[in-house]
Order: C-alpha cells, then structure tokens, then sequence
C-alpha cells in the first residue's frame, strides 16, 4: 500500500440510512497508529492515548532502520557464538576462573583469620608461663628473704636503703634490699581471658601488637625487678660468707700466733647440756647456687661458734674497762722498792681503788686470798694450761672451786701486797710460765676488729 493511498482514520464513516440520528464516537484505539498526511504531506502522524506525535519520513526510517540493525546484530553474535564454541568455552573459563579465585581469596583469608587466632592463643599461652615463672620466682625469693631475714649476719651488716629527694616514696621507707620482693598485681582482665581463651579477631593489628608489647614490658618490668632482688640477695650472702671466712682465719691466726694448740683448746672446752640423733647434712639434688652458698654459710658458722667457745678460755680481753694505761710493762724492769734490775712478771694497769677487776676468760678459780708479794690475789685456771692472775686486790669477790665467767668481777683494785699505789698486776701463764699479756691483748684487738 502506498503512502496517498493509505488512509486511516478513528473517526466512523457517514451512511444515507444514518441522517437525522445522533452522531455517535467510538472509543480511541490503546494502541499507537500512525496516521499519514493527506498526499500533499510527508509527515507521519502516531496517535497514543489521544494525544498526536507528528514526524518526518527521515526520523521514520532511522528508528525502523535502527531496530533492523539491532535485530541483525543479535542473530549475527547468537550465529557467531553458536559456532565458535572456543569463544564461549573461554568465556565460562573465565568465569570458572575468577570463581576460584575468588573460593581461593577466601580460604585464603579464612586460613590467616586461624593462624591470628592460633598466634594469639601461643601468645596467650606464652605469657601464662612466662607469668607462672615469675611468680614461682618470686615465691623462691620470698622464701630466700625470710631465710636471709634469719641471719644476724644479714640483717646487721646490710643497710636499708633510702629514698632520695624529689622521690615519690619519700613517706614510706623503703625495705632492706633482702626482703624487696616483687609484689606483681594481675591486671584485671586477666580472669577473665584466661576462661575464654579466645582472642578477638576484630581488633585491629596495631592494637594487639601493642597490647602483645604491653604484656611483654610487664613481664621484662617484673623479671628485671626480681633479678635485681635476687643479686641483692646473693651479694648480701657473698658478703656474709666472705665476712665469716675472714673472721673465721683471724680466729685461726689469734690461736697460732699465741703458740696454742687448737685441738688440745676444742678439747678442753666445757661441754653444756646439749644431744640428740646426728643428723648429716646434706643438700638435695636440684639445690641452686643459692643453697649451696647458704649451706657453706651453715656449716661454717657452726664451726665459727666452735671456735668461739674455744676461744672463750683464752684470756684476750681486757681485766679492767676504760682505756688501757700501763704503768709498768712485762719483762725486766728497775725495782720499785730495791732500785735493782729484776723481772716483771706481769702488766700493771693504772685504776683507782675499788674499780671492779673482771675475769678475761672462761675458767675456774684456783686460788683466792692473801699471797706474798701479790697482796690479795686471785688466780683462775682456763684449762690447757692457761691461767691469769689478779694481784694487789683491795676485795675479793669469788672463792676457790667456783667457775667464773667472761667479764665477771673477781675483785677491786687495790694496793694490797709489795705495792707502791692503788693500780692492778695482771699475769697471764702457760703451763705455769708467765709470758707477755700483750700479746694476748694484741690477739683480742684482732678479734675485734672482724
């Protein structure tokens, strides 16, 4: 059909039979028609929904052309595809491709998540032993502390330490350097991750790696603290133990310089009230430095109280208190009342009448009263052949047979006997031969010193 012979028309055509009736309208087609121009136009007119779109034959046959291209387009690709299945083959490669590596990135990611989790779990576990190590550390400290605390050794010759200035602690002294253990305060999630057990892993790497570096601080914070305590604590006990040994070769010098015999003194030792089954002492497989430094300390004050009691009969120590003055020494000598040469026996120790005269060692008193040239006097024999006497007494404060000890009081100086003026003769004798006080004197500032 051409184009001036296309007629369309919504309206309803007239008949003969139709005159002197009402006109009546049908109802608009739904539908787009395009309604061409008289022939004298070239328009194209689309009527939707009563409204009326004119256009041109151009734009016309573009649209038509258009949906024509569209629709080769499709069969040529559907033809092109339909036999080239090396296309479509690659084409569901790759999607099967980028699939599994997507199924890979989340195993992978997923793998990552476990291993963070088990990381943290080590760490946690870590951190609980490395926590339980300290703290069975710190209980052997304490333990230490108290054994040290124990020992006048320690406690006498360890200073407590002092806060400085500007220190926050000023008003509370700070412990001796023996019993400054670490009191370690958990901190207070601590129960709390130890039931759970499970690490979040929402939390971002940064912040657990410094919550993990906080951890690791407090643990190095409380090990360097406890190693501190703990070479306190061994210096504390080198310095007792060096402290005892050196006393100990004084005492072993004091008895071999004097000329006597260690074992024949031991011997001669009064023994007191003491017994019981022997025990041996011994350590126990696993003991550490620390218990085999304290057990030599043990074993050697032992021995240094042995030695003690032996030295407690020999005569050292001074007879009189106050400083030391003599007014006459030991060996040969102008006589007082001759004016000849004769010997001098003893020491003569300027004091006044009445001032106590004590006993310079354990012993047994031989011989109290009148006796010649001594005036009153007392002699006390400390066994293996050592004895002392007292001379030219005022009183005399002890009786034959008693047993007297160190610093008692025997008698008072006074100026009894062959004597020019109140002052004390002080003799010491070995197997009944006097020899020089002083060096028994010498011994005892010795002594003293450690």
């Amino acid at each position: 059909m051409s184009k001036s012979s296309a007629q369309y028309s919504q309206y309803p055509q007239h008949h003969a039979h139709d005159h002197g009736r009402p006109l009546q309208r049908r109802p608009a087609v739904a539908a787009a028609v395009a309604i061409p121009l008289p022939a004298t136009d070239d328009a194209y007119t689309i009527v939707h929904a009563g409204k009326q779109v004119r256009f041109g034959p151009v734009v016309f046959w573009i649209v038509v052309g258009t949906v024509v291209l569209l629709g080769l387009w499709s069969a040529a690709t559907a033809t092109y595809f339909a036999f080239r299945d090396d296309v479509l083959t690659r084409l569901i490669a790759r999607q099967a491709e980028m699939q599994y590596a997507y199924e890979d990135r989340i195993a992978e990611l997923r793998a990552k998540v476990d291993r963070t989790t088990s990381r943290q779990l080590l760490d946690q576990e870590q951190f609980d032993q490395k926590l339980d190590q300290i703290m069975k550390r710190q209980t052997a400290l304490e333990s230490r502390a108290t054994a040290l605390g124990a020992m006048p050794d320690v406690t006498g010759s360890i200073p407590r330490a002092t806060p400085q200035r500007g220190d926050s602690s000023q008003s509370t002294p700070k412990p001796s350097p023996i019993s400054d253990t670490v009191i370690f305060v958990a901190p207070p999630d601590r129960e709390a991750r130890l039931e759970s057990r499970a690490p979040t892993v929402a939390t971002p790497q940064t912040n657990q790696f410094a919550k993990n570096q906080g951890f690791d601080n407090v643990l190095v914070r409380l090990t360097t603290s406890l190693d501190q305590v703990e070479r306190r604590q061994i210096a504390a006990l080198s310095a007792v133990e060096e402290g005892m040994d050196s006393r100990m070769r004084r005492m072993r010098g004091v008895v071999s310089d004097l000329g006597l015999n260690l074992a024949n003194l031991e011997a001669a030792v009064p023994r007191s009230a003491m017994g019981g089954p022997f025990v041996p002492v011994k350590l126990t497989a696993n003991a550490g430095p620390f218990e085999k430094q304290l057990n030599r300390i043990n074993v050697t004050r032992a021995e240094m109280d042995r030695l003690n009691r032996t030295l407690a009969l020999v005569p050292y120590r001074k007879p009189v208190i106050g400083e030391v003055e003599f007014t006459s020494g030991f060996g040969v000598r102008s006589d007082p009342f001759l004016g000849r040469p004769a010997m001098h026996t003893g020491l003569d120790f300027r004091a006044a009448t009445g001032d106590p005269v004590r006993v310079t060692a354990y012993g047994k008193v031989v011989s109290a009263g009148w006796s010649g040239g001594y005036g009153r006097m007392v002699e006390v024999d400390h066994g293996n052949g050592l004895s002392t006497r007292y001379g030219h007494l005022s009183e005399i404060n002890v009786k034959v047979g008693e047993i007297v000890k160190i610093g008692q009081v025997v008698g008072l100086v006074g100026s009894t006997g062959r004597s020019t003026g109140p002052h004390l003769h002080y003799e010491t004798r070995i197997e009944g031969e006097a020899v020089d006080p002083q060096k028994f004197l010498r011994a005892g500032v010795r002594l003293s010193a450690s």
